[in-house]
C-alpha cells in the first residue's frame, strides 16, 4: 500500500526543513553545499532533450552524482529541474546507474535506439517517487523564498488557497 499524499507531504516538509540553504539561494549553490556535506561531487550538465522529452536526469556513478537538465528552457525552469533531480538524491531514490562507457554513449548524439530504451527504462521512477521529488523541490524553493525575505508572510489569497487544499504552512500542522 502506497503512502497517502498527506504522508508524502509530511515527509517532504520535514526533509525540506533540514536542507542547508545557501545564501543567496540558487539550485547550483545548493548542489555545491550538499556535495560538500555528503563528501560526494554533484555535477550539473545542460542537455538538449528535444527528441527524448526528458527534461532532467540523475545518474549516479561510483564516484559522483550527475544531474542533467534541459538547456533550452528558462532559467527558473532549469532551477526547478535541478531541484527536482536533487530531491531524488535527498530522498534516496534509485538513480540510473551507468558505467562510464554507457554514459559516454548516452551523451553522444547518434545513440543506438536499443541503448536509449534501456537507459530510459532504468530512469523511470515510480509515481510516488516523482510526487515526492516534485513536492520536495517546490518546498525547498518555497522555504528559500521565505528565508530570503525575513518576516515574509503569504498573501490573503494564498492563505485562502492553502485552506481550501488543506495545505498549511510548513511547521503549522
Amino acid at each position: 500500500m502506497s503512502p497517502s499524499f498527506r504522508e508524502i507531504r509530511r515527509r517532504c516538509e520535514a526533509l525540506a526543513r533540514t536542507v542547508p540553504l545557501p545564501q543567496p539561494f540558487d539550485a547550483r549553490g545548493l548542489c555545491r553545499v550538499l556535495a560538500h556535506e555528503r563528501g560526494r561531487p554533484i555535477t550539473l550538465t545542460p542537455m538538449n532533450a528535444h527528441d527524448s522529452g526528458v527534461l532532467g536526469l540523475w545518474v549516479a556513478t561510483d564516484q559522483t552524482d550527475m544531474i542533467f537538465y534541459e538547456a533550452s528552457t528558462t532559467p527558473p525552469h532549469q532551477e526547478h529541474i535541478i531541484l527536482h533531480e536533487l530531491a531524488h538524491v535527498l530522498c534516496d531514490h534509485h538513480a540510473a546507474r551507468l558505467s562510464a562507457n554507457e554514459l559516454t554513449r548516452m551523451l553522444m548524439p547518434n545513440l543506438d535506439p536499443v541503448m536509449v530504451q534501456r537507459i530510459l527504462g532504468r530512469t523511470t521512477y515510480q509515481a510516488e517517487q516523482e510526487q515526492e521529488a516534485e513536492l520536495l523541490a517546490s518546498l525547498i524553493t518555497q522555504r528559500a523564498q521565505r528565508e530570503a525575505v525575513p518576516g515574509h508572510r503569504t498573501s490573503a489569497v494564498a492563505d485562502r488557497i492553502n485552506a481550501v487544499f488543506d495545505w498549511p504552512e510548513p511547521g503549522n500542522d
